[in-house]
């Protein structure tokens, strides 16, 4: 990312200003890929939790000003725990935003121990629901999104013969976990399964692997720049068949490439004229990028919006703003109103949502089948 275009970001996010942080701020931490070839994403979630800090202060829903730390993770396990680690050890923060399967395993741990909340709106391993009573997530985990559009994929199109190219990754493996599991279940096959390396941007000896297994669907479970050179090169080494994938699609990056035009990938359902809230992140988001809003951009915009009406109701019982006291506040009020419609957290830090299939339609998606609910 261009440093203008990140600082520019991070002002918005009330972390740079012309005046040092102040002791009263209430602060809250993001460890999210500003660099890199996932920094797309970090432009993403940093941009929708940015504005969720510029609402909370505009409607002064706590009694101080709320900053938001971002720390760069780079999208590696290991650069997101020198991250984790200044923000919980120097800037003392209970609340972190995270993402990315691989860092979030990562820096579970460190949040543990110091008991400081993280929370993620992007990875989906199913793992990450076994992370401790200090990991929260609010995006349906893959397993759910597995589970529940397989049997659309194979009993309702038809599509029983599935090549899978997935990521040597966490997130990679997990899908693979769920496809073995639920393609046979609905009837399909797992015609192959071929993984590629994490930093690979080379795939025509895949796209011929993929050809001779003749598959009906591929279905590609990688994020990043990474997946928009597979979607290219397998039509460029002319695989025909039609193209799937799970949430990690919902990047410009995909959604703006020709050759991914037809794809399929499911996201949690969201309703962006259900509410006055879900109507205001919307017209500010589209204000501020030129574009419509995404899953991604409901899941960053949340985390933080759960963070502030927890903060609310610890200030109003004259309680301190710890991990410990927002965990407390967290399974005594699991439900939230948040953008998009309502959230309901689970006792493992998961939530509930219905979900959606998407079709990617000329740089945008169309919603192709509704209320999609894990078989």
């Amino acid at each position: 990312m261009k440093l203008p275009k990140l600082l520019g970001l991070l002002a918005a996010a009330s972390i740079f200003a012309t005046s040092p942080l102040k002791a009263q701020d209430i602060r809250i931490g993001a460890n999210l890929p500003m660099s890199g070839p996932n920094a797309e994403y970090g432009e993403q979630f940093a941009g929708a939790a940015a504005i969720a800090v510029e609402h909370a202060n505009a409607d002064k829903m706590l009694s101080k000003k709320l900053v938001m730390l971002i720390e760069d993770s780079q999208a590696t396990p290991q650069q997101g725990v020198v991250a984790m680690n200044k923000l919980v050890n120097v800037d003392k923060v209970p609340y972190v935003l995270s993402a990315f399967t691989g860092v979030s395993k990562a820096i579970a741990p460190v949040g543990d121990k110091a008991h400081v909340v993280s929370i993620n709106g992007g990875g989906v391993s199913p793992d990450l629901a076994e992370l401790g009573d200090y990991f929260w997530n609010v995006i349906p985990l893959v397993n759910f999104e597995v589970q529940a559009f397989a049997p659309y994929l194979i009993k309702e199109r038809g599509w029983k013969k599935i090549a899978l190219i997935y990521v040597d990754d966490p997130a990679g493996e997990a899908i693979k976990k769920e496809l073995e599991i639920h393609v046979p279940k609905n009837g399909g096959s797992l015609v192959t399964a071929l993984q590629v390396p994490r930093a690979s941007q080379q795939f025509s000896g895949i796209a011929a692997k993929v050809r001779e297994s003749q598959p009906d669907m591929v279905f590609i479970a990688s994020f990043g720049a990474q997946q928009a050179q597979i979607i290219k090169q397998l039509r460029d080494n002319g695989v025909k068949q039609q193209i799937a994938s799970y949430s990690a699609f919902s990047v410009p990056a995909v959604l703006q490439l020709p050759e991914a035009k037809g794809a399929l990938f499911p996201t949690q359902s969201i309703n962006w004229g259900a509410d006055a809230v879900s109507q205001r992140l919307a017209s500010d988001w589209k204000a501020k990028k030129g574009k419509e809003p995404n899953a991604y951009v409901a899941n960053y915009y949340n985390a933080v919006m759960v963070f502030v009406k927890l903060a609310q109701a610890l200030e109003k019982a004259g309680l301190p703003i710890t991990g410990e006291n927002l965990l407390k506040q967290r399974l005594r009020s699991a439900s939230f109103d948040v953008a998009g419609g309502r959230m309901v957290f689970l006792p493992n830090g998961t939530v509930s949502m219905p979900l959606q299939l998407n079709e990617i339609d000329n740089g945008t998606t169309k919603v192709v089948k509704a209320n999609l609910a894990p078989n």
